[in-house]
């Protein structure tokens, strides 16, 4: 369905996360309300976790605890220090 300018309306899926629209855009959603954007691209929520839901605030990233980020990416402390050799 073309939109106003008269393109097709393009939508961008990215694995994990939300779905981006080229807007402007009125989203309709289940309980009939309408949400609307005038910005140029919007993000759409499809984890449902967003607190501003349908629109994404990325609450579908992994939440890591500040003392695992180390761990984690495999590095140790300002230091160079690892949990380990403490």
């Amino acid at each position: 369905m073309p939109s106003a300018s008269g393109r097709p309306c393009r939508l961008r899926l990215d694995e994990g996360g939300p779905v981006l629209v080229e807007g402007p855009v009125e989203v309709v959603l289940p309980d009939g309300s309408v949400r609307s954007s005038d910005r140029f691209q919007v993000a759409l929520c499809v984890c449902r976790r967003s607190r501003d839901y349908p629109w994404c605030d990325t609450s579908h990233r992994r939440r890591v605890r500040t003392g695992e980020r180390g761990r984690e990416r495999g590095r140790g402390t300002e230091s160079g220090e690892t949990e380990e050799s403490r």
